[in-house]
């Protein structure tokens, strides 16, 4: 086993861990991000251009069902990065060959992450719902930092070891 094995499983332990926080968060307290959620669809803090508004979402189920999607998205993360870990720590002391077919779940919960972060909160609300022009509701820096530790993790673990 080496300390590149045990950094690559740290970090994606690390961050199933935070997936899971941030899962059980939102289902234990799900007021605080549902509102979070609200405000960036229906784009009540914006600048309102009349250009854009034509994207906001104002319909109370809709603000549900993207938040139901967004939670369910972190508890499949959190799922595919444990089950991850314990492929990696179970391939720990293995050969090369069997400590890169191991990656593969981690890999995919890792990419998940970045899709959340980047697609989801980037993309979609920072751009698509203007969410860069609220001072209120502007998750966007979160959302940078979030995805550069997904990041991170997954260029690390990604890098396959030779034989």
């Amino acid at each position: 086993m080496t300390a590149l094995r045990l950094s690559r499983i740290a970090l994606t332990a690390s961050l199933a861990a935070f997936f899971s926080l941030i899962a059980f968060g939102n289902i234990t307290d799900y007021g605080t991000n549902f509102a979070f959620v609200q405000h960036v669809m229906s784009m009540d803090t914006t600048f309102r251009s009349p250009g854009v508004m034509w994207r906001a979402i104002t319909t109370p189920w809709a603000h549900h069902a993207a938040y139901a999607a967004i939670i369910a998205w972190q508890v499949g993360t959190a799922a595919l990065l444990w089950f991850g870990v314990a492929r990696l720590w179970g391939a720990r002391a293995g050969t090369g060959a069997a400590w890169n077919a191991a990656r593969a779940p981690a890999i995919l919960g890792l990419t998940a992450g970045a899709v959340l972060y980047g697609f989801g909160f980037l993309v979609v609300a920072g751009e698509w719902f203007s969410m860069w022009q609220s001072r209120e509701w502007n998750g966007q820096a979160n959302a940078a930092m979030f995805l550069t530790f997904i990041g991170i993790a997954l260029l690390h673990l990604a890098s396959a070891e030779p034989e």
